[in-house]
């Protein structure tokens, strides 16, 4: 039974003294951010707000349909019924020392949760309590989760809670929560108290709940037992016909319900005038009518309890505002009512599963079954998609187009495809993002179990169907987001086949050695030096069995190949002769390959007949006749086969590599960085001074090199002194101070007279008597490390070697925080550039050690605080001696980025 008890309620409870005004001042500030639609963990959505006074009757509602054994676990006693002192009292909250939330379904409260501050402490108690039919959803856990972030925002840091022995349900939700918990017993009541901070532990549960919810409503909507065709028409011209006739002719497994009220039947189905006339129930509705008439489709829909909505009508947010309101408004109460909605403007949804046989698309023809999920949000590219999975050969296991993707979204897919054992290879055709974050997150985590390919277009705008449900994500923060997660990006539609047709029929490669095997030495180079271009290593020279040579013969060559210790993955080209059938050597050379046994161990692609996909010679059966594991994907030339085995390659170097771990260095003051930046924030973004950088950057362990300002050339004289010899002189203008060749620095400056004379030089070179007088620090190799802000993504951290050559060239790279020591490692390896920190022709390395301790240090700070708002090193002189930052620059302000580490929610 999942209810607690709170401060115990009776019918002589006091109301609190908090005047009408007061409470009308409450309401006017009503925590919108508090608002939230969640996935339950059986896939249905319920919307979660904070109360307001005007919810009383519904939360009298609400009480009278508790069992009395619900009621008896939350209030410790009978409490038939709710008096209105208490009605007042639970409906009116102040949202800062006494807050309550509640969970509707429809026009229904089914769970509520509160949490009362006690006293002037920073604890709160906490109870809620969920309709028994409702039980079991997870809606407990949901709620102890927002309550949590709530408390925090108001300065609370721990929960207590009462709780009956028996309510055994109830003590698992606090259990399992992720929290310290501490509980002593006490005539039969558990009392409990943790800490709300996040945890590693509360945050990995809260996800693996969020995955496991999310998954599940996807899998309602790709495993209808029944479908309805609202719209369904006998003109041929017309969408509805359409839909139907595609769910009809892949033989779906259930019933399918056309909706036409002016026939009795369409294609020879009967049909219904609304989906309130069909006599059973109905778990997915294609929407196939105008936008206007949308409205009372979903009213009746809601009514039916369906569980999922497709909407391949358009006329949406892609039209104008008028359709973005109705598009916005028609989201909000399918969520409310417990439904997903695909689209609206979506192709449709697609499962190959034997068992299902879905089609709910406008495309005709239900792809193979195969082991490839794909989703996309274009329709019209939708149907080009399918045709070609279909004519290349490449099975797929789920489809999805969500059009304008107001609602269900490819974070949503992720979740379903992590841990859907139908499929494999995941493949992506993004033209926007909606929650880029999380977006992160989850590739990354299912990048290591399953390959992701991903068409990222939409890089100068964004059409307006999108726009409406989408953040502006610079490319950079694009690339940065796919490097760091693994995602193997392609540049068109063509490339994302050619990988997936690899990633699908062939094992990953163990390393970067290819041996390349073929009758033809033209075709032979040419495969040759595309590898050694995409960065593969060869075996040998490419091996040529010469234009003559028999289908016995070529055979023998590969399988000598595939046998070797020292190659990794095989390339055969091919050039049929015109004296033998080309289908016996095809034959032959999958015979080799299955002598060989490198199936499961060595991927082989090849350019042979001038075929594209998977020839039939070449195809091993695999599920509903599509070609299976050990398959052989044929390129129609060598660079798009070496391109596709490169790009695998890759990715399983990335895989193979150590996931890292988020290291928090030692020395960090947090909270005196906060109490400083709470000081200096305003509402703007300002340019912090130097002492004020210096100050903060100390906080987080960075130490700038010792400098002063002076305005004199005495003043400079006396700083140097101060400072120690050898000094050096910067003018205070950066664009001098950072030049390349030094124009507006001297340095190695040791006595009086030429610290004078430095100075008066620079006066004439920068017109300016104010500079920089700094402790002269070791010679090492000029870096420059900053904090790059996307407003939408959040903060990436680049680092890049200082000079022209690389600004010209944008030799910089970048990483997303959080930083895990991996991603460190690898972000000051990775531009071009790097091996100049190794000791580049015999110079001395630079200590890499103690610059990722730097990188890991302003990371932590980016992550800490998304106030500081930009933020470089320049110059960081790095030498076998360690580093040394001389130049700091940071600027600050309120930052809109909502990290992704709060309470489950859509969006």
């Amino acid at each position: 039974m999942v209810s607690i008890r709170s401060t115990a309620v009776t019918e002589e409870s006091e109301v609190d003294g908090v005047a009408q005004e007061q409470v009308d001042a409450q309401a006017a500030g009503y925590p919108r951010q508090w608002e939230a639609d969640v996935v339950l963990s059986d896939g249905g959505t319920v919307h979660l707000r904070p109360i307001r006074p005007d919810d009383a009757d519904m939360l009298v509602s609400f009480h009278g349909r508790l069992s009395e054994r619900t009621r008896y676990f939350r209030y410790f006693g009978p409490y038939p019924r709710m008096p209105k002192r208490d009605v007042e009292r639970f409906s009116r909250v102040d949202y800062l020392n006494r807050v309550a939330l509640i969970a509707m379904l429809g026009d229904d409260i089914v769970a509520v949760g509160r949490f009362d501050r006690l006293g002037e402490q920073d604890s709160a108690e906490v109870a809620f309590v969920v309709q028994d039919e409702h039980q079991g959803r997870g809606l407990g856990s949901i709620l102890l989760e927002h309550l949590a972030a709530a408390a925090r925002e108001r300065g609370l840091r721990r929960f207590v809670a009462e709780v009956l022995a028996e309510n055994s349900q109830m003590v698992r939700i606090f259990q399992d929560a992720g929290y310290q918990i501490r509980r002593a017993m006490e005539e039969g009541v558990v009392h409990l108290e943790f800490d709300i901070d996040p945890t590693e532990d509360s945050v990995a549960v809260a996800r693996a709940r969020e995955q496991a919810a999310e998954a599940r409503s996807v899998h309602n909507l790709l495993h209808p037992r029944s479908i309805a065709v609202i719209g369904a028409s006998t003109d041929h011209a017309k969408i509805g016909h359409a839909v139907l006739t595609n769910l009809l002719t892949a033989d779906f497994a259930g019933p399918v319900y056309p909706v036409n009220p002016e026939h009795r039947s369409v294609r020879g189905v009967r049909s219904y005038p609304s989906v309130l006339d069909i006599p059973d129930d109905v778990d997915l509705a294609v929407v196939a009518i105008p936008a206007a008439g949308v409205d009372e489709v979903l009213d009746a829909c809601l009514a039916k309890g369906v569980k999922a909505l497709v909407i391949v009508s358009s006329g949406f947010s892609e039209s104008g505002p008028d359709g973005k309101e109705i598009e916005r408004r028609m989201v909000r109460a399918a969520r409310v009512h417990g439904m997903r909605v695909v689209g609206p403007n979506a192709l449709g949804v697609v499962n190959t599963d034997p068992g299902f046989r879905v089609n709910a698309t406008l495309a005709p023809r239900l792809p193979g079954r195969g082991r490839a999920g794909f989703f996309c949000q274009s329709g019209a590219l939708g149907v080009a998609i399918l045709a070609t999975a279909a004519e290349r050969g490449l099975g797929l296991s789920t489809f999805v187009s969500a059009g304008n993707r107001a609602d269900v979204s490819g974070n949503d897919l992720l979740q379903y495809w992590q841990t859907d054992p139908g499929t494999d290879v995941v493949l992506l055709y993004l033209e926007s993002f909606g929650n880029p974050r999380k977006f992160a997150r989850l590739a990354r985590r299912l990048a290591r179990t399953k390959p992701i390919v991903a068409v990222k277009s939409g890089r100068n705008a964004v059409r307006p169907g999108l726009a409406a449900t989408s953040v502006q994500v610079d490319e950079t923060s694009v690339q940065a987001l796919f490097d760091q997660s693994g995602v193997i990006r392609v540049e068109s539609v063509a490339e994302m086949f050619d990988a997936a047709l690899l990633l699908a029929h062939q094992p990953l490669p163990a390393g970067e050695r290819v041996s390349i095997v073929g009758n033809s030495s033209a075709l032979g180079m040419l495969a040759a030096d595309a590898a050694q271009a995409q960065g593969l290593l060869l075996a040998g020279e490419p091996v040529d069995v010469g234009a003559g040579a028999r289908p016995e013969a070529f055979a023998a060559a590969v399988r000598a190949e595939a046998l070797r210790e020292d190659v990794d993955a095989l390339v055969t080209v091919f050039v049929p002769p015109v004296a033998v059938p080309g289908s016996a050597y095809a034959r032959a050379l999958r015979e080799a390959l299955h002598e060989a046994d490198v199936a499961e161990r060595k991927p082989v692609v090849t350019t042979f007949l001038a075929a594209e996909g998977v020839p039939d010679e070449l195809a091993v059966p695999g599920a509903g006749g599509a070609p299976g594991r050990g398959s052989v994907p044929s390129y129609p030339s060598p660079e798009r086969a070496v391109l596709a085995l490169a790009r695998a390659t890759r990715y399983a170097r990335w895989r193979a590599a150590p996931k890292g771990h988020l290291v928090r260095p030692s020395g960090i003051d947090e909270d005196r960085a906060r109490r400083l930046l709470e000081e200096w924030l305003t509402d703007g973004l300002q340019q912090l001074s130097d002492e004020r950088s210096v100050e903060l950057l100390r906080c987080y362990g960075i130490e700038v090199v010792p400098f002063r300002r002076a305005g004199s050339a005495d003043a400079v004289v006396a700083a140097a002194a101060e400072l120690g010899y050898p000094i050096a002189l910067k003018s205070v203008n950066d664009q001098l101070r950072h030049r390349s060749d030094l124009v507006g620095v001297r340095l190695d400056l040791s006595g009086e007279e030429s610290v004078r004379a430095a100075y008066a030089d620079l006066q004439r070179v920068s017109g300016q008597d104010e500079m920089y007088v700094q402790t002269m620090a070791a010679r090492g190799t000029s870096c420059v490390i900053s904090l790059v802000d996307d407003p939408s993504f959040g903060t990436l951290v680049s680092f890049g070697l200082a000079g022209v050559a690389s600004e010209l060239l944008g030799d910089t790279a970048y990483r997303a925080v959080p930083l895990s020591d991996v991603d460190v490692a690898a972000l000051v390896r990775a531009p071009r550039a790097a091996p100049l920190l190794a000791g580049y022709r015999g110079d001395e390395p630079a200590d890499l050690g103690a610059l990722e301790d730097l990188v890991l240090r302003v990371a932590t700070l980016a992550e800490d605080l998304p106030e500081v708002r930009e933020l470089t090193l320049q110059p960081v002189l790095a030498s076998s001696t360690g580093v040394a930052v001389t130049g700091a620059r940071l600027s600050v302000g309120r930052s809109s980025v909502v990290p992704d580490t709060g309470p489950r929610r859509l969006r």
